[in-house]
């Protein structure tokens, strides 16, 4: 099957070469021309440092490259996933099928990343999710995801044409709940992060990814998902994943948060997409316009867009009102 991967930072590349792995006709998209140049010439992309690229991949900046495309891969940051799709959207073949992979949620109209993808390409979208951090896909480490999409025969094409001996991936209907799981775990996971920074312990963080995933669910069940989809790989296995891992840029960002940078200086460190940052004001003000409450959502864009010293919020956080667990839980 020929299939162009849009996006070529480390989650594109890694897609790319699970594609060629299994036998696709793949190119990868950049942007920028001396990029995409220097990459196809070298083999290497500074994005996955130590991988070497097969000679099978094509890399091209030429937006032309998603012609007689059946699947389409959707891979760049959420900030310029609407401009991107516009670019390609001439290109498109008509029976052409989208893949959104990635996460967050547009500021304003509070679009999933699959109905931006959708509203600029008129095309079906299929999302795919879960905990899967692009150094370990691009190594062939084992790995499980979601193919999410209301249309059944849709979800199972990309998992066929995905799923290896090294890449699990399984199907849901639950596109809503796959997507906000993992929009929201980005927030939890800088918050993880900043918990590291201010030297907190591992009692700490499972509180924080346990109550975290309860904002994940309240919020997902209030926009139509479905509650299970929480527990699953899009839910839970993908908080797990970025709040605890050396890879997960948000984690990362969010340590150095804890140790007193800003978050500008913290994501101009991390040198990409920190997408747990946009997310944050997002989700916020979704949350808001739904009558959600968040208090650790809230807590965070405290700290990332108001100055509030992160030992403060975690302090407001722990002297909140008495209550039981499981009252206003979302499950």
């Amino acid at each position: 099957m020929k299939v162009a991967v849009v996006g070529s930072g480390g989650w594109g590349t890694a897609l790319a070469l699970a594609l060629v792995h299994n036998g696709h006709d793949t190119v990868l998209w950049s942007h920028d021309d001396q990029k995409a140049q220097a990459v196809q010439e070298s083999h290497h992309n500074p994005m996955l440092p130590g991988i070497a690229l097969p000679e099978a991949l094509t890399v091209t900046a030429d937006d032309r490259c998603v012609a007689d495309c059946k699947l389409v891969v959707i891979a760049c940051p959420s900030v310029h996933i609407r401009t991107v799709c516009q670019r390609i959207a001439p290109y498109l073949s008509e029976d052409a099928c989208m893949v959104s992979v990635t996460k967050g949620v547009e500021q304003n109209s509070f679009y999933r990343m699959s109905q931006i993808v959708e509203e600029e390409t008129h095309r079906p979208v299929v999302a795919l999710t879960g905990p899967s951090h692009a150094e370990e896909v691009a190594r062939n480490l084992p790995t499980g995801c979601l193919a999410a999409c209301a249309d059944k025969a849709l979800a199972e094409l990309v998992q066929d044409t995905f799923m290896s001996d090294t890449f699990r991936i399984y199907t849901s209907p639950d596109i809503i709940g796959a997507e906000l799981g993992g929009a929201l775990k980005n927030v939890i996971a800088l918050c993880a992060g900043t918990l590291y920074g201010l030297g907190y312990g591992d009692n700490a963080l499972a509180m924080l990814m346990t109550r975290g995933l309860t904002e994940i669910a309240r919020l997902g069940v209030a926009m139509g998902a479905q509650k299970e989809t929480f527990a699953g790989l899009a839910g839970i296995g993908d908080l797990i994943v970025t709040c605890t891992s050396r890879h997960s840029r948000n984690r990362r960002a969010g340590v150095l948060v804890g140790q007193g940078k800003t978050p500008a200086e913290a994501i101009k460190t991390i040198g990409a997409a920190v997408e747990g940052y946009y997310a944050t004001a997002s989700i916020r003000a979704l949350a808001q316009r739904k009558g959600v409450e968040m208090p650790i959502v809230e807590a965070a864009y405290q700290v990332l867009y108001c100055n509030v010293d992160p030992e403060t919020v975690v302090h407001e956080l722990l002297m909140r009102q008495r209550r039981p667990e499981s009252e206003d839980a979302g499950w």
